[in-house]
């Protein structure tokens, strides 16, 4: 009876180092192309900031008035029966008609873009759309009335002199502001549009909304062995600084900076949802 031998079948050093060098290219052109994606979305908002300001000089200069500003009458005059409403006289506070600003605030309506307000800074989109200057619904109540920037945060408008400016302290003739950016891209927004510092300068980010509560810090700081506290609103907001651009997160006093904290923590720091205003003017 013959028996035959059984071999043993496996894979070389030289097959699994094949494996390994493909799996380390997907990986390298996963991380490539997130970082393209992320990339493509930075230069979309500094389109968008920068978009919203010539829509102004625009309809300016064929006007001769701002988007939103104009009363009935003017409006008739610019677009014929196909007209654009003027700011309800009912929303004294948000439109003065015809007073050379664009009243209300940016954010003029609910959070998620709906029941848009007749306020000027609202009726500035439906104008600038009625001109032909860009595209988009004029209907007040079209849930994509209402432009997004590349995350699905609001991008809005207002003036100097009509309510409190968004950002304190902040100064122009008009501001194009946009929630729900990520912090992560702020920093990167500032650099390329003005000096890389989020709390001065002609771009700059007020106080910042999460998603969720940050976790409890379990980690240490290097040099000093104890946790550091922070202080936060209990709606999980923050009062934001430049020194923590990318967390938006205050350190109580005498706590340890953010930037001694682990990867983990400052990876779920990073989650922190800003508004940003470019002033111009």
């Amino acid at each position: 009876m013959n028996h035959m031998k059984q071999q043993q079948s496996g894979f070389t050093l030289v097959e699994i180092a094949i494996v390994l060098v493909i799996i380390g290219l997907l990986l390298g052109g996963v991380l490539k192309g997130q970082e393209l994606i992320n990339s493509a979305k930075v230069k979309n908002m500094i389109g968008d900031f920068r978009s919203v300001s010539s829509l102004v000089y625009a309809y300016q200069d064929r006007f001769k008035a701002f988007p939103g500003d104009q009363n009935q009458n003017q409006l008739n005059d610019a677009f014929g029966n196909l007209v654009a409403a003027a700011c309800a006289p009912a929303a004294a506070a948000q439109c003065a008609q015809n007073n050379g600003r664009i009243d209300g605030s940016w954010q003029a309506g609910n959070a998620d873009g709906t029941g848009v307000l007749t306020d000027e800074s609202s009726l500035f989109w439906q104008h600038v759309r009625q001109a032909n200057l860009t595209t988009g619904p004029t209907a007040l109540g079209n849930t994509a009335y209402r432009p997004r920037n590349a995350d699905g945060g609001l991008i809005g408008l207002e003036m100097a002199g009509g309510l409190a400016s968004f950002i304190a302290g902040m100064r122009g003739s008009f501001f194009v502001c946009s929630d729900g950016i990520l912090g992560r891209y702020v920093r990167q927004i500032d650099t390329t549009m003005d000096d890389g510092n989020t709390a001065g300068g002609s771009v700059q980010a007020p106080v910042a909304r999460y998603r969720r509560c940050p976790p409890a810090p379990r980690a240490v700081p290097r040099r000093r062995p104890r946790t550091p506290s922070w202080t936060a609103t209990s709606t999980s907001s923050a009062r934001h600084t430049d020194a923590a651009a990318e967390s938006s997160l205050v350190p109580a006093p005498g706590a340890a900076s953010h930037r001694a904290l682990t990867g983990r923590l400052a990876s779920a720091l990073q989650q922190a949802l800003l508004g940003g205003c470019q002033g111009s003017g």
